[in-house]
């Protein structure tokens, strides 16, 4: 391995790491927020999720990046709650859609509200191209993705 591609495996690493920082910043800032509607992190990310158009509940898992039993107790919970409404599937009856109800979307729209309001982040980011930012980290994921489902090149299929 030449230095180059050293320091770029290590670059690599670092910017993982920093990821992975970021999200456990943003998700404890979620709560907060969520916490606004008395919801949840996880409820909330998966209302939005499934806010527009047509998720089944391992739809929005591999959206979301978790387990469809973990999308599955949350989904029943919002259900429960008149959060939300599984709606019929006619490409698969066992998978119904996970929709938003009237207030669902209320609440969603609450918590967008909140997050809205707390954005001061955004004035610190100044230098920062934040679409740009979006369109890497998007090229990054489908990398990897690719990656994961057995696509060792790293191009999507």
């Amino acid at each position: 391995m030449d230095r180059r591609s050293s320091d770029d495996s290590d670059t690599f690493a670092l910017l993982v790491a920093d990821l992975y920082e970021a999200a456990g910043v943003l998700r404890r800032r979620g709560e907060r927020i969520a916490a606004s509607a008395g919801q949840t992190q996880a409820r909330w990310q998966l209302m939005s999720a499934v806010s527009d158009g047509n998720w089944t509940v391992p739809m929005a898992a591999d959206r979301l990046g978790t387990s469809r039993q973990a999308v599955q107790r949350i989904a029943d919970e919002l259900a429960g709650e008149g959060l939300a409404v599984f709606d019929d599937n006619p490409r698969h009856r066992r998978s119904p859609f996970l929709r938003l109800s009237e207030e669902g979307r209320r609440v969603l729209a609450a918590i967008s509200e909140e997050a809205r309001q707390r954005n001061t982040a955004l004035a610190e980011l100044a230098s920062l191209d934040v679409a740009e930012t979006r369109a890497a980290l998007g090229q990054l994921t489908t990398a990897v993705r690719a990656q994961l489902d057995g696509n060792s090149e790293g191009r999507p299929r």
